[in-house]
């Protein structure tokens, strides 16, 4: 009983200085290299289409709380972001809900239909790509429409049709074209116009393009969202949704089945929790590899002066890399989902064995990755997939990734519904250190059954100071997400960077293997020579990556400190928004 009323008391101060600080004057802070946050007051949206944030700003104008206008904001990409915005494929929500002082995480990932095996895509002793990537059999049951409904049901105060509504909108009204969609469009027109659904879906009616300032309405997507606004999570999973994506899978020879939409569920799961110098870490667990491996970077450095090294110094970034290389080698053998393989995430998190590691660092030399596990060499990434990040004037915050694997699947929809279909299933291994077509390498922990989750990179995290979200952020990327948003942590925290310009800085990736350094092509090029004289294998991203992507990364990432919410979309999207409430 007291331990309640105790609770309660903390929780009423908590919410009480939460609002109270909203009066408080703007503080100071610096311009770093000209990188200026959107400011608010009251709440803040940030995502990689400014549609989808209007949309989730405008939510918490009617008094929706973060959690509402976070599901606004998935469904509203699924109609202008149709590349990775999704309700046919699936991702990870961590929340936090302040009038409960909780932080919890959502696992909507899709998973394996009950008739996969482990190796349905191995042919004559060797992988088909054809089979894992382009075909029906590599579809998985979508979670998307589950898990924001998970959300909004036990954290929300909309009701599930009132969040749709917005997208519901876009979708049937349709909306002006932006730069990005246009270029994107014209980039996969060859797959999209191959499939008749899609064809119709995103060209016009001879074929054309749509450009910048065209308007695009998607007639069947709209009659899916109402369907979903009318009947709710069944119209997906059980009703005319279903039938018409297993008429699909049975269509295209794929092996989902309508009790695998009905038996679909979402998970609740602890988050991945550590500390940083003060702050707490709470990001996305298995079957995400994603919140134990920044935990694990974070851990190995820790004791390290970085600050005095110089942000993006060689000795820094010489530091990361052998992190980065030590995480991705234990991500390959230990993470995939736990409810098939106990993957090991006390001991990857534990400060111990991080120090262990990181007294093998040699300071003055790179190593070969090959001295740390079993090496293949492995292939391109795609960056399709999106995140978003939300925080309302209560204290609750979202950060949100989400994805269909490759930008718009391969160009697959099932027929009448609008839905663009995930392939995640190549996400799972089909031969033991065999690289699927992400270029992640894997094994046991991460062989595909069914009802299991294809182990993801995709890192949703809240950095939490005194309890309260300081810092919430993410990235698409693929592979490359873990290390993009651990580069965003450390430049806030060691290099109190506003949030602009902790998301500006140029990035690297090393994923232990191939045993290079990724580098974008704004990094110092006398860092870069001291790198390379210390060993280390430099090449530039767009030279590594078979799609000829410049960048790594895209985040959206909102800070809240001294009673101000400071926001930044990344500026390597054209097209993405951050939205500050007054």
């Amino acid at each position: 009983m007291i331990k309640n009323i105790i609770t309660a008391i903390s929780i009423f101060v908590f919410v009480t200085s939460f609002s109270v600080a909203q009066e408080k004057p703007l503080p100071d802070y610096d311009a770093v290299d000209g990188f200026v946050p959107i400011i608010g007051s009251k709440g803040m949206v940030s995502s990689r289409r400014k549609i989808a944030t209007k949309v989730g700003a405008d939510i918490l104008e009617q008094g929706g709380n973060a959690i509402d206008a976070a599901a606004a904001v998935a469904f509203a990409l699924a109609v202008v972001h149709p590349e990775a915005g999704n309700i046919g494929g699936g991702g990870f929500m961590v929340l936090h809900k302040a009038d409960q002082n909780l932080t919890t995480t959502i696992d909507y990932r899709e998973y394996a239909a009950d008739r996969a095996t482990h190796d349905m895509y191995v042919v004559d002793g060797k992988i088909d790509h054809f089979l894992s990537f382009q075909s029906r059999k590599s579809v998985g049951v979508p979670g998307t429409v589950s898990g924001m409904a998970m959300a909004v049901e036990k954290y929300g105060t909309m009701s599930l049709a009132d969040v749709i509504k917005p997208a519901y909108d876009l979708a049937k009204n349709g909306f002006k074209v932006g730069r990005h969609l246009e270029r994107t469009f014209e980039t996969h027109k060859e797959k999209l116009t191959a499939a008749p659904e899609t064809r119709a879906a995103f060209f016009k009616p001879d074929g054309s393009n749509y450009y910048f300032g065209d308007t695009l309405i998607q007639s069947d997507l709209a009659q899916s969202l109402k369907m979903i606004m009318d009947d709710g999570v069944d119209a997906f999973y059980k009703g005319e949704i279903a039938r018409k994506i297993v008429a699909d899978q049975e269509k295209y020879d794929g092996i989902i089945t309508m009790k695998d939409m009905a038996d679909y569920q979402p998970v609740e799961r602890e988050p991945v929790r550590g500390t940083y110098k003060g702050y707490e870490i709470a990001a996305m667990p298995p079957p995400s590899s994603g919140g134990v491996h920044v935990m694990q970077m974070l851990n190995m450095l820790e004791n390290d002066d970085i600050k005095s090294k110089g942000h993006n110094s060689a000795a820094t970034l010489h530091l990361y890399i052998e992190a980065m290389r030590q995480a991705y080698a234990d991500r390959s053998l230990y993470t995939g989902d736990p409810a098939f393989f106990d993957v090991p995430v006390d001991k990857l998190t534990d400060k111990t064995y991080a120090q262990e590691t990181r007294a093998r660092i040699p300071m003055d030399r790179a190593r070969k990755s090959s001295e740390l596990a079993p090496t293949k060499g492995l292939q391109s990434e795609s960056p399709q997939t999106t995140h978003f990040s939300v925080m309302d004037k209560w204290g609750n915050a979202v950060s949100n990734t989400y994805t269909v694997n490759y930008g718009f699947y391969e160009g697959m929809m099932a027929g009448g519904t609008g839905i663009v279909l995930n392939n995640e299933m190549d996400d799972f291994d089909h031969l033991p250190y065999e690289p699927d077509v992400n270029g992640n390498i894997s094994g046991k922990a991460n062989a595909q059954e069914p009802r299991k989750r294809p182990r993801s990179s995709m890192t949703p995290t809240i950095v939490l100071k005194d309890g309260v979200p300081f810092l919430l952020t993410g990235s698409p990327g693929s592979s490359t997400i873990i290390n993009t948003v651990f580069q965003t942590i450390m430049n806030v925290i060691e290099f109190d960077m506003n949030i602009a310009a902790a998301s500006s800085k140029p990035r690297i990736n090393h994923q232990w293997m191939p045993d290079i350094v990724e580098v974008e092509s704004s990094l110092n090029k006398d860092t870069m020579n001291i790198l390379k004289d210390m060993g280390h294998n430099l090449v530039y991203r767009a030279d590594s990556n078979t799609y000829g992507f410049m960048t790594l990364g895209e985040t959206a990432s909102i800070v809240y400190k001294d009673g101000f919410f400071f926001g930044a979309h990344d500026p390597r999207n054209m097209d993405a928004g951050t939205i500050g409430l007054e």
